[in-house]
């Protein structure tokens, strides 16, 4: 039996708890700091994970056998290299290897060494130099804080002002350190997917796609928020696509790492736009997509844990992936003011009607107050279903949805949109 910790308290953490909680091989799943929903199926910890000395003495008391990183910001400040260090098996990057999300400009810099297909770019540290280049570049162009900004820190301008705004709000410190650089890069046309693989370093495992929602309101439109909504798999990833992603991006990507002596892994997610021609790599990031990982362990069939542990131990050439035929799609319910400020303290009820529908709700940022659940972050809970194809998925997902009673929460009412598109045209009249 193996003991697990889990670092993170989102919705994604919150999935992959509820999928280590249904593996045969889990001894105790231990959480830090974990949410009201991963206390259903973890003990929690308040162990803060940029402590290192202190998650690896937890370790060491609990007799961990594998410890889990869910969010970046820990893997980009090294937290895998100390528990790697003190002989503890970890799934997650190390901080060499999750530079491939927390700097933008050096995944800019591996794929034009590696010939992987993505939008021209320029890295600039200062605000005039990067104006200039995108006065003389014009509009719609792309303007991206170098470092993490919690997926806030992307602006995709539709005019020079737009673009001009973005570059002051990074150089003003709008993103705090992510900003000190920024990355100006071409403007993709198409359609955009995510692709996620399971690295040990040397393999890299497909692990399924989805589509993300990152705009705020219905019609893709307001700001740019962490994601909105996702659903699995992604039509317009085709296997053909797949095995074009895998040979022309990821697999060069896996080389390159380990070329510069930091080998990637964990998940390795990358974030594709899809044209004629095929995918180019717009970014990657480091970990399990938020929301996509909650529609990911919805549809995945196979024990998470023994997929986990053999790309913390180098031998996911031995193990496969299995699926579900279904697709899966979640809707986020944000508290009022996201992206922007979120009303904070605002009750929930209403958890238990909504799973009753068949539908799973993960818990993102919620706390238990005096025994009563309140919001107490932007992105608040992952209502999530699965069925025979997207449209289905989608009436189930947003049936619970209206089940749960909470004025101060709203959600998108169009999470799936392309795909329920496709499933309507492609049905016989």
């Amino acid at each position: 039996m193996m003991n697990v910790l889990l670092i993170g308290s989102g919705g994604r953490e919150h999935a992959l708890a509820w999928k280590i909680a249904q593996s045969p091989l889990l001894g105790t799943l231990y959480a830090a700091p974990g949410n009201p929903g991963i206390a259903d199926h973890a003990l929690l910890s308040p162990l803060d994970p940029f402590d290192q000395d202190a998650v690896v003495a937890f370790c060491r008391d609990k007799a961990i056998d594998l410890v889990v990183v869910g969010p970046e910001a820990p893997l980009v400040a090294g937290l895998a290299d100390a528990l790697s260090a003190a002989g503890i098996p970890v799934f997650g990057p190390s901080a060499a290897a999750a530079q491939l999300e927390g700097s933008k400009g050096f995944t800019k810099d591996l794929c034009a060494r590696e010939n992987i297909p993505t939008g021209a770019y320029q890295r600039f540290n200062n605000a005039p130099k990067a104006k200039a280049y995108v006065r003389a570049q014009g509009a719609p162009i792309v303007i991206k804080a170098d470092g993490l900004a919690a997926g806030k820190g992307v602006t995709v301008a539709m005019s020079l002002d737009e673009a001009l705004g973005a570059i002051d709000d990074c150089f003003e410190g709008a993103f705090g350190e992510a900003g000190a650089e920024v990355v100006v890069e071409q403007f993709l046309h198409g359609e955009e997917a995510s692709f996620f693989c399971l690295c040990d370093g040397v393999t890299a495992l497909p692990f399924g796609t989805a589509q993300d929602h990152k705009r705020v309101s219905d019609g893709d439109t307001g700001p740019n928020t962490g994601g909105m909504g996702a659903y699995s798999p992604a039509p317009v990833m085709t296997s053909a696509l797949i095995e074009q992603t895998m040979t022309e991006i990821i697999e060069p990507t896996m080389r390159g790492m380990a070329a510069m002596g930091a080998p990637f892994t964990g998940v390795l997610y990358a974030g594709l736009m899809i044209d004629e021609t095929g995918p180019r790599l717009i970014e990657y990031n480091a970990r399990f997509g938020d929301p996509e990982c909650q529609v990911l362990m919805m549809r995945l069939k196979t024990d998470v844990l023994v997929l986990l542990k053999a790309a913390a131990e180098g031998r996911l050439a031995e193990v496969a992936a299995d699926w579900r035929n279904e697709a899966a799609l979640t809707v986020v319910m944000a508290a009022e003011g996201y992206p922007g400020t979120p009303r904070k303290g605002t009750p929930i009820a209403g958890l238990d009607a909504a799973e009753a529908t068949g539908a799973k709700v993960f818990h993102a940022g919620t706390a238990l107050n005096d025994g009563q659940l309140v919001a107490t972050g932007g992105r608040v809970l992952n209502v999530t279903a699965l069925g025979p194809d997207v449209t289905t998925a989608q009436a189930k997902a947003y049936a619970a949805v209206d089940a749960i009673q909470w004025p101060g929460g709203f959600c998108r009412r169009d999470i799936g949109w392309r795909a329920v598109e496709r499933e309507a045209a492609a049905a016989p009249d």
